[in-house]
């Protein structure tokens, strides 16, 4: 099975332009989570997939593998599935390009089912919020699921609803996915039809569109300490993380 790992990466973010090159400790972001992809043995190559000149660039500077896209995608999903037109492959792994601190045992995560079952098409991530303040963050998709793992809906609110018990644990989404190269082209076609799917628009959540039509997302729980950077204030944090782990040699 040839599986190939794709980080899409835009430059003109609605929330923080220019995301991908923000520098953490003397490199791009983007090269933080380009090498903790090269870390997974079960990748057989890595691309960042961008629209963007700048980016294109600062790839070529730093050794990493690049390919231009258009830059009238609206999603990233959309931006895998040029790729996967243009590369042929029997798995494609989308690895969110904001997302530097992601282990590699947890990009891993979402690879193995596929492994063991050849029925699926598509694998995402969850895990356990232990942070309250991330249960009522609207930046941070939570995720319902059956009793088997396979989802039920994603959503930026608070839910579910805790009016009956508050027995329950809380998941976020971890944007790393698995998609067999059947299931991109429908995302693609899909979108060059139709545009977004409703619910998808609304929650502005990708995975949305699979849902509504009827396919099987299989979560996989992963224990991760994971930060998404989706403002200033979280590459600060981002920065802070790396200079520990820098003076502790841990990286």
């Amino acid at each position: 099975m040839k599986i190939i790992g794709v980080i899409p990466a835009r430059y003109k973010s609605s929330r923080f332009p220019g995301k991908p090159l923000a520098d953490i400790c003397g490199k791009p972001m983007i090269w933080w989570v380009y090498n903790q992809c090269l870390k997974v043995k079960e990748l057989d190559e890595v691309y960042v997939a961008t629209d963007d000149v700048k980016i294109e660039e600062a790839c070529k500077q730093n050794g990493i593998n690049v390919v231009m896209t258009s830059d009238q995608h609206k999603t990233g999903t959309d931006r895998i599935g040029e790729v996967a037109r243009k590369i042929e492959a029997d798995l494609y792994v989308n690895i969110q390009g904001d997302e530097p601190l992601l282990e590699p045992e947890t990009i891993r995560a979402a690879i193995l089912p596929f492994l063991e079952n050849d029925t699926l098409q598509i694998t995402n991530l969850m895990t356990k919020i232990k942070d309250p303040v991330e249960v009522v963050n609207f930046t941070v998709p939570k995720v319902i699921t059956n009793k088997e793992g396979i989802g039920i809906y994603l959503t930026r609110s608070t839910a579910p609803y805790p009016k009956g018990s508050i027995d329950y644990a809380y998941y976020k989404q971890v944007c790393v996915y698995g998609f067999k190269p059947e299931a991109l082209q429908f995302y693609c076609e899909y979108g060059q039809t139709y545009g977004k799917a409703k619910i998808e628009s609304i929650e502005d959540i990708e995975i949305l569109r699979f849902i509504e039509n009827g396919y099987k997302v299989q979560y996989i729980e992963v224990d991760s300490d994971t930060v998404a950077v989706d403002t200033p204030n979280d590459l600060e944090k981002v920065r802070k993380i790396v200079e520990d782990r820098k003076k502790a040699g841990t990286i």
